[in-house]
Protein backbone atom coordinates (compact mmCIF):
# COMPACT_ATOMS: atom_id res chain seq x y z
CA UNK A 1 0.00 0.00 0.00
CA UNK A 2 1.50 2.94 -0.87
CA UNK A 3 1.93 6.15 1.10
CA UNK A 4 1.08 9.21 -1.08
CA UNK A 5 1.61 12.97 -0.15
CA UNK A 6 -1.40 15.46 -0.46
CA UNK A 7 -1.89 19.48 0.05
CA UNK A 8 -5.37 20.53 0.70
CA UNK A 9 -6.95 22.64 -1.61
CA UNK A 10 -9.34 24.57 0.80
CA UNK A 11 -6.97 25.24 4.24
CA UNK A 12 -3.59 24.54 2.77
CA UNK A 13 -2.84 21.63 5.13
CA UNK A 14 -0.42 18.69 4.08
CA UNK A 15 -0.33 15.27 5.11
CA UNK A 16 0.49 11.73 4.49
CA UNK A 17 -1.93 9.05 3.35
CA UNK A 18 -2.07 5.51 3.28
CA UNK A 19 -3.91 4.38 0.16
CA UNK A 20 -6.19 1.09 0.42
CA UNK A 21 -7.55 0.41 -2.85
CA UNK A 22 -9.93 2.59 -4.10
CA UNK A 23 -9.98 4.88 -1.28
CA UNK A 24 -10.22 8.51 -1.50
CA UNK A 25 -8.35 10.76 0.92
CA UNK A 26 -9.64 13.06 3.13
CA UNK A 27 -7.63 16.12 4.98
CA UNK A 28 -7.32 15.62 8.25
CA UNK A 29 -7.44 19.17 9.30
CA UNK A 30 -10.86 20.11 7.63
CA UNK A 31 -12.78 17.18 5.99
CA UNK A 32 -12.40 18.26 2.83
CA UNK A 33 -11.30 15.74 -0.34
CA UNK A 34 -10.27 18.61 -2.83
CA UNK A 35 -6.33 17.90 -2.64
CA UNK A 36 -3.32 17.67 -4.33
CA UNK A 37 -1.22 14.87 -4.82
CA UNK A 38 2.16 15.70 -3.92
CA UNK A 39 5.92 14.72 -5.25
CA UNK A 40 7.16 12.35 -2.76
CA UNK A 41 10.69 12.81 -2.24
CA UNK A 42 12.37 8.64 -0.61
CA UNK A 43 14.54 8.94 2.05
CA UNK A 44 18.40 8.68 0.47
CA UNK A 45 21.32 7.69 3.24
CA UNK A 46 24.35 8.54 2.07
CA UNK A 47 28.14 7.86 3.14
CA UNK A 48 28.73 11.37 3.31
CA UNK A 49 28.83 12.99 6.91
CA UNK A 50 27.18 15.87 5.21
CA UNK A 51 23.50 15.61 5.74
CA UNK A 52 22.32 18.31 4.25
CA UNK A 53 19.74 18.28 1.65
CA UNK A 54 18.47 21.21 -0.66
CA UNK A 55 15.08 21.45 -0.02
CA UNK A 56 12.19 22.38 -2.43
CA UNK A 57 10.05 25.67 -1.81
CA UNK A 58 6.53 25.76 -2.72
CA UNK A 59 5.20 28.25 -5.46
CA UNK A 60 4.29 30.68 -2.47
CA UNK A 61 0.47 31.41 -3.95
CA UNK A 62 -2.29 31.09 -1.07
CA UNK A 63 -5.03 29.28 -3.07
CA UNK A 64 -4.50 25.80 -4.62
CA UNK A 65 -3.21 26.08 -8.49
CA UNK A 66 -4.06 22.42 -8.63
CA UNK A 67 -0.49 22.25 -10.26
CA UNK A 68 1.29 20.24 -7.49
CA UNK A 69 3.18 22.57 -5.94
CA UNK A 70 7.21 22.83 -6.65
CA UNK A 71 7.10 20.72 -9.48
CA UNK A 72 4.59 22.67 -11.64
CA UNK A 73 7.26 23.35 -14.43
CA UNK A 74 8.71 19.84 -13.99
Amino acid sequence: MPIYEYTCCDCGHQFEWLVRGDEKPVCPSCGRHQLVKRLSVPAAHRASSNNSCPVQQSCGMTDCCGKGCAMAEW
